[in-house]
């Protein structure tokens, strides 16, 4: 499989490759079950966002429901802002499984040639939208204007400058990659127009800083459907800890479920997580609006792949779609899944070299 070439600032965001040595092709496996297991890990190191996108991964947390299923071994968790940092914890292997962006998890792969991470579910469809001043009418308005997005090469700048490609404005607007709390503020000073986003920022632009929504992202999709949230795991600790992950995607269905039955419960579970993370509760109208914009998930949409692999190359920050055959290993999760008499995930050939 061929790398995807990526440019420079891109590629910066994506160091820390030495740590790939142990992740030979001659001792990995399409599925953990022929792998050398070593048993349950004693301690496992999770990774996600203080974002309602990432509401499986704070209910899972808040609620317990991973250090239920852990047992003895101990979770430890870290968040981040954007996808391209979180990847760069993977890949120096700080970090070993990750609630994470599309965009980022697809660069992970690609620039690792297929070695280092492995995706073993969905988390999250829907909930991103690029919001803007209530006097911009249509994408041609945004011409000459300042458009945000988290992070260089992340999910929601990827889309945003695909979305640019595709209707003739690249060059035309400026997109400045500014961290989502920042980007609240700027927008409230005037500094940009827009912002390509994820919820809760897109609802609290609009609540707070009297913005609208000019797309809901789910409208570029057919279905609706999209993976803005997905969960990947080191190859290496996948090949080593297959219990310990098993845990937690047996965590993470459990958080699944809860919120789907629980919404209002789930909701302040969510706010109690973003207070404990970032000092500050939503108000109930913005996490009620924030909400309505997500599908809670297993599903990874794992046919959206490759096209989200071109999307990267017509965003501009990589020079040749990534390979994704034989990213995807949903083994366990579809074990799990099957134990309770859920439907399995498709993997739609993503499992296959």
């Amino acid at each position: 499989m061929s790398a995807v070439n990526l440019k420079p600032a891109v590629a910066i965001a994506l160091v820390a490759l030495t740590a790939l040595s142990g992740c030979s092709r001659a001792g990995s496996s399409d599925t953990p079950a022929a792998a050398q297991s070593k048993g349950p890990a004693g301690e496992v190191r999770l990774g996600y966002f203080p974002n309602v996108t990432h509401a499986a991964a704070l209910i899972g947390v808040e609620k317990e429901l991973f250090k239920k299923e852990l047992g003895s071994t101990k979770l430890t968790t870290q968040t981040f802002n954007a996808g391209p940092d979180e990847v760069n914890a993977l890949l120096g292997e700080s970090l070993d499984i990750a609630y994470i962006g599309s965009g980022p998890a697809i660069n992970a792969y690609a620039k690792s040639k297929g070695e280092a991470v492995k995706l073993i579910s969905g988390a999250t469809s829907g909930g991103a939208a690029l919001v803007t001043k209530p006097e911009i009418n249509s994408i041609e308005d945004l011409k000459g204007k300042t458009i945000a997005t988290p992070q260089l090469a992340n999910t929601q700048d990827v889309a945003l400058k695909k979305y640019l490609a595709g209707k003739n404005l690249t060059g035309q607007v400026t997109v400045q990659n500014v961290e989502n709390a920042q980007t609240l503020d700027l927008f409230k000073k005037g500094d940009i127009q827009a912002a390509w986003v994820p919820e809760p920022w897109s609802s609290r632009i609009v609540a707070e800083a009297g913005a609208k929504v000019l797309i809901d992202e789910k409208t570029l999709w057919e279905g609706g459907q999209f993976p803005t949230t997905v969960i990947i795991v080191r190859t290496k600790f996948l090949q080593e800890h297959p219990e310990t992950v098993e845990a937690v995607l047996k965590g993470h269905v459990a958080a699944v479920d809860w919120a789907k039955s629980n919404a209002d419960d789930a909701k302040k579970a969510v706010n109690a997580a973003l207070e404990k993370l970032t000092s500050k509760k939503l108000g109930d109208k913005i996490l009620d609006a924030a909400w309505k914009n997500i599908e809670l998930t297993t599903d990874p949409q794992a046919k959206t792949f490759p096209q989200l692999a071109k999307d990267a190359v017509t965003a501009g920050v990589a020079t040749e779609a990534a390979n994704v055959a034989g990213y995807a290993d949903f083994t366990l999760l579809n074990k799990v899944l099957q134990a309770q008499g859920k439907p399995q995930v498709q993997a739609a050939g993503l499992d296959k070299k």
